[in-house]
């Protein structure tokens, strides 16, 4: 049996007992033998170095139960390899820096253990949370760490560019063909008929112009649901095309790189904004500004909007439907914004009837005008309407305004635009218990709040119009907050019995508490339908004090600004603007009405809000609520 050397009073430096000759005389077992050793550690240390517990416990002079228990109690076979070589190699690494004298074999150990501590380490945080290989490889990690190059997206090529712009000029009518002539003007300004697809060429041809200049382009609209509809036109044009999925709210095309310098050209970007964004002023670039006749507070805005296009590279393009006369936007079509603060001398006529501007003219202020009617359109190549149909569906008023360029004289009205305009919201923006998803795809309950359903019906006869029907939701305490028209829809022809069914559709999908009927004509009818599953429907037939009340109720609550609607609702307002004061047959009394027959105009949307306002007693307003007793008598 191998004895322990004795411990000695302390080693001397070259002697026998200091540790480099130990470890030298014990090269073999590679620790210093001595009585300062822990012998338990050292077991451990031999057994992991493949030993048998017999041949320890007699190298150690131990018995071998004492080796056993040791192996048991420190579970020295549960280590993991990586414990046992740590183990081992601190303990070798700590010895080798001890000795006193060291050789240059010494120094080699030392470096090559203090590496493989270093590989230990990165194997530990290899296994630990989150472990990746460039722990363990160092080219790996070095290639992770630098900044990777982002994917590029929105690249359209210089091939798929011109697929784009010949598709784009095959599809054009006429008059398109006019405003992409016209398109290297700094201001254009166009009056337009409904549906002859202003915003889907405008749309287009931003995104040409974008690409080909690198120019940013603003799209500004009455609403930002309508501005999105630019959005929508540019992203399936692309894809239908060369099938590049454009992305991102706001769209930054990707030009290619500069074949010369092989840098990125400019990124131009799409920017989608509605008439509340006040703040748009920090972008700049080449503006649209769709259904511009319609937007509240035009003054203001037009300073932000054309603030955006100021540089002489950029140009504005403003097109919209013709509202009233008294928008703050009309001055600036016929020019007389432009003449106000100008000496007399300085004064120009303006010639903005549609014989003038019909084929587009370069007017004395620098803008380019035109008037595009509907039968301008299909004079010069539209397709898309049957004139002699829709006129006849149409009343002249409507027909005038809507399709033929011509503005409301709304200085009459009960309801003038200036007084609707504060009514009109970007409800995306501010109806945030509103489900809009569901509104408009048509299924679940989109708002959980009460409801009250207003139907008028369309006329017989000679008074044939359309039936118009509204949902509004109303403040939670009477004659306090807003009254929220949250749908509308409209119905044409006589079919009572499908109207009343989608009377009752709507009442499953909504809190419906309240509903009202007008029973003049097929309303009537529907009323009796209504009725039989909901009973406690209201049903009117008017007459000029119910008219008077109702028109009363509504313009107190609009003079108070207690009323919104999504300002896209162009016939909403249109159907507000239409109702007058009138005298009765008689002509001894006041009365209000909107021209509802096929020789006047459209007001079946406003009366059916009116319906809806008049469960709100007039009193309210001041604070009195007018309440109701119920007795209950039992039968004797």
């Amino acid at each position: 049996m191998r004895q322990r050397p004795k411990k000695q009073e302390g080693p001397a430096d070259g002697g026998d007992d200091d540790i480099g000759a130990i470890l030298a005389r014990n090269d073999a077992v590679g620790f210093p033998i001595s009585e300062n050793l822990d012998p338990r550690r050292f077991a451990k240390f031999l057994y992991w170095s493949a030993w048998r517990p017999t041949a320890i416990a007699e190298f150690l002079d131990l018995p071998e139960g004492t080796i056993a228990s040791w192996k048991n109690r420190d579970g020295w076979d549960a280590s993991s390899s990586l414990q046992r070589v740590e183990g081992v190699l601190e303990a070798r690494i700590i010895t080798l820096i001890w000795k006193g004298l060291k050789e240059g074999r010494d120094f080699k150990e030392i470096d090559l253990l203090g590496r493989q501590m270093v590989t230990i380490a990165r194997v530990r945080k290899f296994e630990g949370e989150g472990g990746h290989t460039g722990h363990l490889n160092d080219k790996v990690a070095n290639r992770n760490a630098k900044e990777k190059a982002k994917a590029r997206r929105n690249v359209l090529t210089e091939e798929q560019l011109e697929v784009l712009l010949q598709r784009h000029l095959d599809e054009m009518f006429g008059y398109q063909h006019e405003w992409h002539v016209q398109r290297q003007q700094r201001h254009r300004m166009i009056l337009k008929s409904r549906q002859i697809g202003a915003t889907f060429y405008f749309a287009r041809e931003a995104l040409l112009y974008a690409m080909e200049t690198g120019n940013n382009q603003i799209f500004l609209s009455a609403s930002k649901r309508q501005a999105h509809v630019f959005r929508k036109y540019i992203i399936d044009f692309v894809k239908l095309t060369v099938g590049v999925d454009l992305t991102g709210e706001e769209i930054m095309l990707d030009r290619g790189d500069d074949p010369e310098t092989g840098l990125p050209r400019p990124r131009p970007t799409l920017y989608f904004l509605g008439t509340n964004s006040r703040t748009a002023q920090s972008n700049n670039g080449d503006l649209y500004f769709d259904e511009f006749f319609w937007v509240h507070g035009f003054k203001t805005l037009e300073d932000v909007a054309s603030g955006m296009a100021s540089h002489k590279q950029y140009r504005l393009t403003y097109f919209s439907t013709p509202s009233s006369i008294t928008h703050e936007a009309y001055p600036f079509w016929t020019g007389a914004a432009w003449n106000a603060d100008r000496p007399k001398a300085e004064r120009r006529e303006f010639e903005v009837t549609h014989q003038a501007l019909k084929d587009g003219r370069l007017c004395e202020d620098g803008i380019w005008r035109q008037i595009v009617t509907i039968e301008d359109a299909a004079a010069k190549g539209c397709t898309l309407f049957d004139l002699v149909s829709l006129r006849m569906r149409k009343s002249p008023a409507a027909w005038a305004n809507l399709y033929m360029c011509q503005f409301v004289d709304d200085t009459q009205s009960v309801f003038p635009m200036a007084a609707l305009q504060p009514c009109q919201v970007e409800e995306w923006d501010v109806w945030n218990d509103v489900d809009f998803t569901k509104l408009h795809l048509g299924y679940g309950r989109p708002y959980e709040g009460e409801v009250w359903l207003s139907y008028d019906p369309n006329g017989d006869g000679e008074n044939a119009d359309n039936a118009g029907l509204v949902l509004v939701a109303p403040p939670e305490t009477p004659g306090k907050g807003k009254f929220r028209v949250i749908w509308k829809e409209q119905f044409k022809g006589s079919d009572f019995t499908k109207q009343a069914k989608r009377i009752q559709a709507l009442a499953t999908r909504f809190n419906v508490t309240k509903i009202d009927i007008d029973k003049t004509g097929i309303g009537d009818a529907v009323y009796q339908l209504v009725v039989q599953w909901f009973p406690q429907a209201r049903g009117h037939r008017y007459d000029p004090v119910l008219k008077t009340r109702m028109v009363h109720k509504a313009l107190d609550v609009v003079a108070r600004k207690r009323l919104e609607y999504p300002i896209s609702w162009l016939d909403m307002t249109s159907a507000l603007m239409s109702i007058r004061r009138a005298l009765t047959s008689s002509g001894r009394h006041l009365t209000y009405e909107a021209p509802r027959t096929k020789k006047s105009g459209h007001g079946d949307l406003a009366w059916a809000l009116f319906q809806a306002l008049d469960n709100e007693p007039l009193e309210a307003a001041i604070g009195v609520v007018r309440r109701s007793r119920v007795k209950v008598f039992a039968n004797d």
